[in-house]
């Protein structure tokens, strides 16, 4: 099953980085974008109740416009908070995502929105997870992320990414509903590269 699951995210890649390869063999612009992302993230999440803590980490994301503004992205997202509640627990995940995305810019183009819905898998390590087997290390989930967010344009290449918010499902063994919800917050620096046709 992990081994599918790899081979539709690097399938959901593959599909986002082409318009990159068109661009490099191709003529004149269609309008169309590909956007590299890179942002700090920090992650709100809880225990089973309590306490509330905060994951930092980091985050790259690729999205390619496919018509009028809908297209495809993907997501990889680093986390990791260290002593848990004083319980000397740590917990790291590694997301990764793809799926359905939407960009919308006014006449402007001074400022563009946009919101997606992605899945995949997040792997969790350096951490406790209770199972009926026994307590493992490291386990891997399926991660559900909905979220969206707001960017600020330049003439050039280069944009600045003031917020992204993305509402994180994953599955991950707690001993109790098996399941967290969480909020990432993420900022950071947007690469613009222009689709052409073929």
């Amino acid at each position: 099953m992990r081994t599918f699951s790899y081979k539709v995210l690097l399938l959901g890649a593959l599909v986002a980085v082409s318009p990159v390869t068109e661009a490099q063999t191709s003529a004149p612009p269609s309008g169309h974008e590909v956007e590299l992302v890179v942002t700090y993230t920090a992650e709100r999440s809880n225990l089973v109740t309590n306490p509330i803590l905060w994951r930092q980490g980091a985050a790259f994301s690729l999205s390619g416009e496919l018509y009028r503004g809908f297209g495809v992205g993907m997501n990889i997202n680093g986390s990791r908070v260290s002593n848990i509640a004083g319980t000397g627990i740590n917990l790291t995940t590694v997301t990764t995502t793809f799926g359905p995305s939407y960009h919308w810019s006014p006449k402007s183009g001074r400022i563009a929105v946009f919101g997606e819905g992605l899945i995949g898998e997040s792997h969790g390590l350096d951490s406790v997870f209770p199972s009926a087997g026994g307590a493992q290390q490291d386990y891997n989930s399926f991660a559900l992320q909905v979220g969206g967010g707001l960017d600020l344009r330049t003439k050039g290449r280069f944009a600045l990414r003031a917020i992204q918010a993305d509402w994180i499902r994953t599955q991950f063994p707690n001993g109790t509903t098996n399941v967290q919800n969480s909020l990432r917050l993420g900022a950071g620096i947007v690469l613009r590269l222009q689709r052409t046709k073929r």
